[in-house]
């Protein structure tokens, strides 16, 4: 009797035993999957940190045709705003004359971007500028201003060519200056060396014939003239209405009396940055809000 009893309470000890083992069990698959899924939610919590440009800072350098100043300062805040690995250098506004020879003298630029398709011919045959990266960028008018208070008004080539007023243009090294030459070439008022007359001269190294024109180094000096009283008209883009102070448009220059106004790009041979270089120049003419500011400004695509 009393061995029944001792297996009887052996076998009820051994059932408590197990549940409790069953028990502790649970207990830790809850407490871990409890704590696996605080893990997981802990992970889910943190923070991703942004990520790094990939581009390292780079510094362009442009050369520029002065008629271009305003819209390229424009142009250039507005590139840094997406692209902000990207500043530029002290970029240079000259007569595209004067940036071929500061090319010349060793100056060293990313970007070269004239006024003329000649001066541009000029930096490949000097082996300033990359001819494979070369392309029109934009084009321009040629119009005749006067001082903004003047009672000037509908001046035309032929009232320049008679003498009829005084005149300020850009000299050799200035392609509005030598737009105006071509164009005055039409009416005998300019010698081209080359006999040819309009589109087909050089509008350089020639004489006038008749008048004697006021010669600057830049278009921002041939309105200045014209905006200050020193001359009745002067021949400029019609982009530089727009640029300087003080003057009017008061004619335009027929375009067929003179080459077409080109503004062509390229990425200087010399450049150690010419991917970017050649980047931002297709941006300018791609990009909406770039086209706009062109616009704005008195440019159109070419």
């Amino acid at each position: 009797m009393k061995s029944k009893s001792r297996v009887l309470l052996l076998g009820l000890i051994s059932l408590v035993l197990a549940g409790s083992f069953a028990l502790f069990g649970c207990s830790s698959d809850d407490n871990n999957n409890t704590g696996e899924q605080q893990s997981s939610n802990n992970e889910e919590q943190t923070p991703t940190p942004a990520p790094e440009s990939s581009n390292d800072p780079v510094e362009l350098q442009i050369f520029a045709a002065n008629s271009l100043t305003m819209a390229m300062d424009e142009i250039q805040e507005l590139y840094k705003k997406d692209h902000d690995w990207v500043s530029f250098a002290d970029t240079q506004y000259k007569s595209s004359g004067e940036l071929n020879e500061m090319l010349g003298a060793g100056s060293s630029a990313d970007i070269l971007i004239t006024a003329s398709k000649g001066t541009m011919d000029t930096a490949v045959d000097e082996g300033y500028v990359d001819e494979s990266s070369r392309f029109d960028m934009f084009t321009n008018d040629l119009v005749i201003v006067a001082n903004e208070n003047s009672d000037l008004t509908d001046v035309t080539l032929e009232d320049i060519a008679n003498g009829t007023y005084s005149v300020a243009v850009g000299d050799d090294s200035v392609p509005a200056g030598n737009y105006a030459a071509q164009a005055l070439s039409t009416l005998g008022a300019y010698d081209d060396p080359s006999g040819n007359e309009g589109s087909e001269a050089d509008g350089k190294e020639g004489d006038y014939v008749g008048i004697s024109p006021q010669l600057q180094t830049s278009v921002g000096n041939v309105c200045q003239l014209a905006a200050s009283d020193e001359v009745d008209v002067a021949i400029v883009y019609s982009s530089d209405v727009q640029r300087f102070e003080g003057v009017k448009q008061v004619g335009v220059i027929p375009d067929d009396t003179h080459k077409p106004i080109i503004y062509p790009g390229a990425v200087c041979v010399d450049s150690e940055l010419s991917d970017e270089a050649q980047a931002f120049l297709d941006w300018c003419v791609s990009d909406p809000d770039a086209i706009k500011i062109w616009q704005e400004w008195g440019f159109t695509l070419a």
